[in-house]
């Protein structure tokens, strides 16, 4: 047998085996699908309070920035990569500023002023802002990486109800000019209806439910009004109801440590 015959003989072997290893290499390009599945998670951030675009005597005036953020919120991500979501919060502030000169009743007029307890001690009052948020949601992860469909850039829209109040953390020392009704009066509680927009970063793993997060940078607007009946507050000028509407702009930088309820989709071969 000559060697062109031989050569004829083994082309279709040949060409069996380069169809072979195309498949093969088609099969080394993988790309995984995207994940639909609830998230639960806990975030944390720092809030500071602007007086640039805020009411005068919003929580700029009241409360000196920054303040921390906690809270915990669900989320249900499609397909498509849109995303619903709950979420629920309570911001920490700091100490009431102004407090003796914006409560004189409740404080002596010595040089240092102080409250007094019914023991005739000072009672060491600190007051500090509580706010609680409650908030429903909508956004969109927009895919950086091929690789990773779960994962990029982030914006969000929310929208709900916010309640804040200075709160009277006392000593063991009774004073009851700053407990049960009377800190009503002074405790500047208000409500209104909340609405911020934010934008950052969402990275989900390929291989892990542990290691999930994002960071984000969220703008909040605050439309609060005052729910006492009786508001007493010299700097404001107030003996009696405050009528006021309060506009109060928040920056948050915000983490949080995501839980998707549903394992990992696995990388999807493709052929061609």
């Amino acid at each position: 047998m000559t060697f062109l015959a031989k050569t004829l003989r083994l082309l279709p072997v040949i060409a069996t085996m380069s169809l072979s290893l195309s498949n093969l290499s088609a099969q080394v390009k993988l790309t995984q699908d995207t994940l639909v599945t609830p998230i639960f998670g806990f975030n944390f951030g720092t809030v500071f309070a602007t007086d640039k675009m805020s009411s005068e005597n919003g929580m700029h005036d009241l409360y000196p920035s920054p303040y921390l953020n906690y809270g915990v919120e669900a989320s249900y991500k499609f397909k498509s990569n849109w995303l619903l979501s709950l979420d629920g919060s309570l911001m920490v502030g700091h100490d009431l500023n102004d407090k003796s000169e914006r409560m004189p009743a409740a404080y002596s007029h010595d040089t240092v002023p102080v409250v007094i307890g019914t023991n005739g001690t000072n009672a060491e009052a600190s007051c500090f802002n509580r706010a609680l948020s409650l908030r429903i949601g909508v956004g969109k992860i927009f895919q950086l990486v091929e690789r990773n469909p779960n994962s990029g850039i982030v914006a969000r829209l929310n929208c709900g109800i916010i309640q804040q109040k200075t709160i009277f953390v006392m000593n063991d020392v009774n004073a009851p000019q700053l407990q049960g009704d009377y800190a009503r009066i002074y405790d500047h509680k208000r409500r209104g209806f909340t609405l911020s927009e934010s934008v950052g970063y969402w990275f989900m793993s390929r291989s892990s439910n542990i290691f999930n997060f994002y960071v984000a940078f969220e703008v909040t607007e605050c439309w609060n009004h005052s729910v006492r009946d009786f508001v007493l507050d010299d700097v404001m000028g107030l003996h009696g109801p405050d009528n006021g509407k309060y506009f109060d702009m928040l920056y948050t930088i915000k983490i949080c440590w995501m839980f998707p309820l549903k394992g990992k989709t696995a990388y999807d071969y493709y052929f061609f």
